[in-house]
């Protein structure tokens, strides 16, 4: 690839990362447009092959995958994480084909940013599928969260749980 072909390919990355507020307003009308919204959440502070994959078939569940990423202030992976910043975070997850938008959520789990996205389709990678194992209580939170959306299906992906609104 040449410089200037790295340097627009950057340039699209950047694209893709959005404020929240900027997000739900173009989010509104792509689902003008008929659009279905999916969004996956998380820390995502090693990108690995795990997240890329699950980010993938996240995808295949509509026509627009959103990522949102927990802030550097709310992680709790243990000492010296994240190892990577939000903003770094969030520049290397939009860097991958498979998601079109990504923002730094305003709190520790979702659920701000599924009242404010209102996603169609929410996805949580497999081992957020057990609330007993869940030391954050996050996820029971943000399920609540797409419940007062009103739940019509729940099925799962071969990655994780995917709750479809």
């Amino acid at each position: 690839m040449t410089m200037p072909a790295l340097r627009e390919s950057a340039d699209g990355a950047r694209f893709k990362i959005r404020r929240l507020d900027e997000l739900a307003a173009t989010l509104q009308r792509l689902r003008r447009e008929g659009k279905t919204i999916v969004q996956c959440h998380g820390v995502f502070d090693l990108l690995h092959i795990g997240h890329i994959r699950h980010f993938e078939q996240a995808k295949t569940q509509g026509d627009v995958l959103v990522v949102t990423v927990t802030p550097d202030r709310f992680v709790n992976k243990g000492p010296n994480h994240p190892a990577f910043t939000d903003q770094l975070r969030v520049e290397a997850i939009a860097a991958l084909h498979a998601v079109d938008y990504v923002a730094v959520n305003k709190g520790p789990t979702a659920v701000w940013a599924i009242r404010m996205l209102r996603p169609d389709v929410y996805v949580k990678g497999p081992d957020y599928g057990n609330f007993a194992t869940d030391r954050t209580r996050g996820i029971e939170a943000e399920e609540a969260a797409v419940m007062a959306r009103a739940i019509t299906v729940k099925t799962s992906l071969r990655s994780g749980v995917c709750i479809v609104l």
